[in-house]
């Protein structure tokens, strides 16, 4: 898509570096754009408050070349659920979400196939997602000694 003569790289996209533990964006931030990955490696980063003084910031997983991430604002206005951090140099290809959605809107013939492959990468997460939840309920269960009454 990066590629079609009528989505202009400096209109509705373009590339950025950055340099190794460099944050992209942060937990609760606002923003309108989503990333491609086009070289380097980064991390997902999450805030877990232990309580009022500790907290940490567990890694959901890394992305690197051809990773997607920020979609969900093609969806939703909602602050970014996830901090984001190069681990290495990176280039990205930044997307201006609104300028996307028109583009997809006036090209529904690219417009399908990539939300569909937007879909995909998501369930992806979520299933990921389910998977932690569960090992965490089991891990809680087992801490308690819970786990024999089942």
């Amino acid at each position: 898509m990066l590629q079609h003569p009528e989505f202009i790289e400096g209109r509705h996209w373009r590339k950025a570096r950055y340099d190794a533990n460099t944050p992209i964006f942060s937990e609760g931030d606002s923003g309108r754009e989503l990333y491609l990955v086009l070289d380097g490696t980064l991390r997902v980063l999450g805030k877990l408050d232990l309580d009022a003084q500790r907290h940490i910031q567990p890694g959901f997983g890394e992305l690197g070349p051809r990773d997607i991430f920020g979609e969900l604002v093609l969806f939703d206005e909602m602050t970014r659920s996830a901090t984001v951090m190069t681990v290495s140099e990176s280039e990205l290809a930044v997307l201006d979400g609104d300028e996307l959605l028109r583009f997809l809107d006036a090209h529904p013939e690219i417009g399908y196939p990539l939300l569909k492959e937007l879909m995909t990468v998501m369930v992806g997460r979520l299933r990921k997602a389910n998977q932690r939840i569960f090992s965490l309920f089991a891990w809680g269960l087992k801490s308690k000694g819970l786990d024999t009454l089942l």
